[in-house]
């Protein structure tokens, strides 16, 4: 009598248990969180109810959607999007890059950890204490940044609650949050570069420059591409809690973008359909741009991210 086997998917699952033990609670998080809630999209194309239910409520089709691309206030919260993102694109995607670069050119071990540690701790802070001490040191009533002002012989400001402020303070807070843990990543790639291939540009009279321009950067561009499909992914994304925190009666119209208007329409207004049109429009909006980016990438010779 023959003796059955296991087929190859499960010795090779029994194989690597432990390997799969250690990614089931990120598996377990996004099946529950970013899986399950999939199902709610179909109130969107309802008048849901919470007494009713999703198999109770009235059927709309796309009026929410209707309603929403017609609305003045679908404008006003396309263009703070995408000007915050191009902003995000510009001025912050790049930085952690050339910190990264600079990082990798230091020939002092010590001074290189305590400039990454610097760089990297603020990555740890929740946005509600980055704000508040922005708080701290730009209000107008006793704030460092206008007691400078003011001994400097200028007159103070209440930055933040200009509309003119918001975008600049925006990305300055994002890059001293953020660019610790892009900086990471890049020289976590830097580090895999063949070493020989220095070796060889010096022999052959390659300054640091050109080391910098036809090795490292060729060696993370990879890594550079997949980030940036991401990022582009993102694009109607930009993350609740720092904007909702930033945000005021003075300088809404600059600052209110999809995010914010989903939590305003849907948690404080009680417009659950509503809402949920609005953050089924950003997510396909990203899956969009995400293939759209990918292939672009794979156009010009490059892996993508799948």
């Amino acid at each position: 009598m023959k003796k059955k086997t296991l087929p190859r998917w499960l010795k090779n699952a029994i194989r690597n248990r432990y390997l799969y033990l250690l990614i089931s609670p990120g598996l377990i998080y996004f099946f529950l969180f970013k899986y399950v809630p999939i199902w709610g999209l179909i109130i969107s194309f309802q008048d849901y109810l919470p007494f009713l239910g999703i198999s109770g409520s009235e059927w709309v089709g796309f009026k929410h959607f209707e309603r929403f691309f017609t609305e003045p206030t679908f404008w006003m919260l396309f263009k703070n999007t995408l000007i915050l993102f191009g902003l995000n694109l510009v001025f912050v995607f790049p930085v952690p890059i050339i910190l990264a670069l600079m990082l990798n050119e230091v020939r002092q071990p010590f001074f290189k950890r305590t400039v990454q540690t610097m760089v990297y701790v603020p990555y740890f802070l929740s946005w509600v204490i980055v704000v508040s001490l922005t708080f701290i040191l730009l209000t107008p009533e006793g704030g460092m940044i206008n007691k400078l002002i003011e001994a400097l012989g200028g007159q103070s400001t209440n930055f933040l609650a200009s509309e003119s402020w918001f975008r600049p303070i925006y990305i300055i807070q994002i890059i001293w949050k953020e660019a610790g843990w892009g900086t990471i990543l890049y020289l976590a790639a830097m580090a895999g570069i063949d070493t020989q291939l220095y070796e060889a540009a010096r022999m052959d009279g390659a300054g640091r420059l050109r080391q910098l321009w036809h090795i490292t950067l060729p060696g993370i561009r990879g890594v550079i591409v997949m980030l940036l499909i991401l990022k582009v992914g993102s694009v109607l994304e930009l993350g609740f809690d720092h904007i909702f925190l930033m945000l005021n009666s003075m300088n809404r119209e600059v600052a209110e973008i999809f995010d914010t208007y989903v939590y305003t329409t849907g948690i404080k207004q009680g417009q659950f359909s509503y809402s949920t049109a609005i953050g089924m429009f950003k997510s396909v909006v990203g899956l969009i741009m995400v293939l759209i980016a990918n292939r672009i990438a794979k156009l010009f010779g490059e892996e993508g991210i799948y």
